[in-house]
């Protein structure tokens, strides 16, 4: 989804929730998407979400609600 970022306005951002269990660490999740996404699309702003995402009742996530909760940080490359 789009981060808002000072110098140009909005960076791809993704909001991960792993599998009960589980561990991933950031530089992971970069390279995994560096290796399927072109490097426009792959993400500059991770943040891992210890609930479930928003989502309205149509089961469609809910962007403003996520991007106002979520602590963004800085971009991670």
């Amino acid at each position: 989804m789009g981060v808002f970022d000072e110098m140009m306005g909005e960076k791809v951002g993704a909001a991960i929730v792993l599998k009960p269990g589980t561990h991933a660490e950031i530089s992971e999740i970069v390279e995994f998407a560096k290796s399927r996404l072109a490097d426009f699309k792959i993400p500059q702003y991770l943040a891992f979400c210890s609930e479930v995402l928003p989502r309205n009742p149509g089961g469609k996530i809910l962007k403003k609600v996520l991007r106002s909760n979520v602590d963004w940080g800085k971009p991670v490359w």
